[in-house]
């Protein structure tokens, strides 16, 4: 997740989820004392171990066929130990969470980047340098920007103005998708559905309409729309720093898809709920609340344009990012600390440990040789490129499958069509299904907050189409 809600704070002037029952966690799971899961907890399901051992056996099939473990003995323990620890390291981020442990995704970068350092399989200090810090102080400034708009009761704002004067369900469907993209395509994807789920679910409310296609199209809309730019989501700003492609560049290849992918969004979401949709009933004029703080407003929406600007003229995205958002922290009104409950720290370190192991892995598996039994797999042919990225995004999360493939990239005939490739599929590629991105998990448990169901075929009816189409369409343009 890239921003979360600070613990009770509103969203702009909206109080967000309902209390827990006594004694349980909020995520519905056993109870805790001081964040201590009990002794008795019920025991993982067993599919979870089946999980487990063919995801395992998955990675080191591919590893083989690649020539990964072909050259390892009992002698070379580093090497050994590297492949062992990826493996390990990307099962538990492909299934969220070590069984019978709290160890989650973040938990297990971070022990897979100590146990490569302990092992031998990289230096502490080539560690360090192996962390990507660009994407790192990019990703926080960012963060600490949209906390700002957030805290102002900019987005509620900005989503009240354009969704209040929808007067058909197909044009509020038509603002929710345009506000939610747009938004998506310069801040951090994930943050806009914190901010557009709870106002679409009052709206909705207000108007006696369904609310789960509209929450639908928040979720595809924030995936499609992220797209677009570097500053869109994660995986992005990995690539942007990766690969050195300018921030107008990257636009001007990629946004084109984006704006194709909204409006078959729109046409999707239509076309599967005719009840909703398909009616010359028009809509009333519900009066919403929209509590913000004038001045704090202005700041914030003066320093995110002039971001984006500087971000179009060839300024370092991570240097004008770190900057606007601790020029952001100079205010009278909000206390520092409330933007940096916003910060999700656990996203940072999970990213510098996948840094520092993929580091292990390319410093002691990937040979010349092995390199070249992966150029194999035609990777250099784009519609290659992008099914094969779209399946790994699906298993193991999009950061960690553009981290995987890093070292693949640079050998090809066209790297830089070949990274847009990478951010094109491994975004769109998480509309696939509910589980396929954070954003969608944001919806989802925001709308089961306020007593809403968005069901897995609900959600997969629309995204699995809408997910082949726009990649198919983004790899014609590319």
């Amino acid at each position: 997740m890239m921003v979360k809600p600070p613990h009770g704070a509103d969203l702009g002037g909206y109080r967000h989820g309902r209390a827990s029952p006594r004694g349980a966690c909020p995520s519905g799971g056993p109870a805790t004392d001081g964040g201590i899961v009990k002794p008795g907890s019920p025991r993982p399901p067993v599919f979870t171990g089946a999980v487990l051992g063919v995801a395992a056996a998955v990675g080191l099939g591919l590893a083989w066929s690649c020539g990964v473990l072909a050259a390892l003995t009992l002698d070379d323990a580093p090497r050994i130990a590297a492949v062992g620890t990826f493996v390990a390291t990307y099962v538990v981020i492909a299934i969220g969470k070590l069984p019978r442990f709290q160890l989650d995704r973040t938990g297990a970068a971070l022990l897979g980047a100590a146990l490569m350092v302990a092992c031998g399989a990289i230096s502490l200090g080539d560690a360090y340098q192996a962390i990507d810090f660009d994407t790192i102080t990019l990703l926080l400034g960012m963060m600490m920007v949209v906390a700002n708009l957030r805290l102002s009761g900019c987005f509620r704002l900005i989503n009240s103005w354009a969704v209040t004067r929808a007067h058909h369900p197909i044009i509020l469907l038509g603002a929710v998708v345009l506000v939610t993209g747009v938004l998506s395509a310069f801040l951090v994807n994930d943050t806009i559905c914190l901010v557009m789920a709870p106002l679409i679910i009052e709206l909705t409310r207000a108007l006696k309409r369904n609310p789960v296609p509209y929450l639908i199209a928040i979720a595809l809309a924030s995936n499609v729309g992220s797209t677009a730019t570097i500053t869109g989501n994660p995986q992005n700003m990995i690539i942007g720093n990766l690969s050195h492609i300018p921030y107008g560049s990257f636009a001007e290849a990629l946004a084109p898809v984006a704006a194709i992918g909204l409006v078959l969004t729109i046409g999707l979401v239509v076309l599967l709920n005719p009840r909703e949709y398909w009616t010359r009933e028009r809509l009333g004029e519900p009066t919403l609340a929209s509590h913000y703080h004038g001045w704090l407003v202005a700041k914030s929406a003066l320093v995110s344009i002039a971001m984006v600007v500087l971000f179009f003229v060839g300024q370092p995205v991570a240097k004008v990012a770190i900057v606007g958002g601790a020029l952001l922290l100079l205010t009278r009104r909000v206390k520092a600390k409330k933007v940096y409950a916003e910060i999700d720290g656990p996203l940072l370190l999970m990213f510098a440990g996948l840094f520092v192991v993929i580091a292990g892995v390319e410093r002691n598996v990937l040979t010349p040789e092995v390199v070249a039994n992966v150029g194999r797999l035609h990777l250099e042919n784009i519609a290659i490129l992008s099914a094969f990225i779209a399946v790994l995004s699906n298993l193991v999360s999009n950061v960690p499958a553009v981290l995987t493939v890093k070292p693949f990239v640079a050998p090809l005939a066209h790297p830089r069509r070949a990274w847009l490739g990478i951010a094109m599929a491994s975004t769109l590629a998480g509309n696939f299904t509910l589980l396929g991105s954070v954003a969608n998990l944001i919806v989802a448990q925001r709308a089961a907050a306020e007593g809403i169901e968005v069901t897995f075929w609900s959600y997969f009816r629309v995204g699995a189409p809408l997910t082949i189409a726009t990649i198919v369409i983004g790899v014609l343009i590319l």
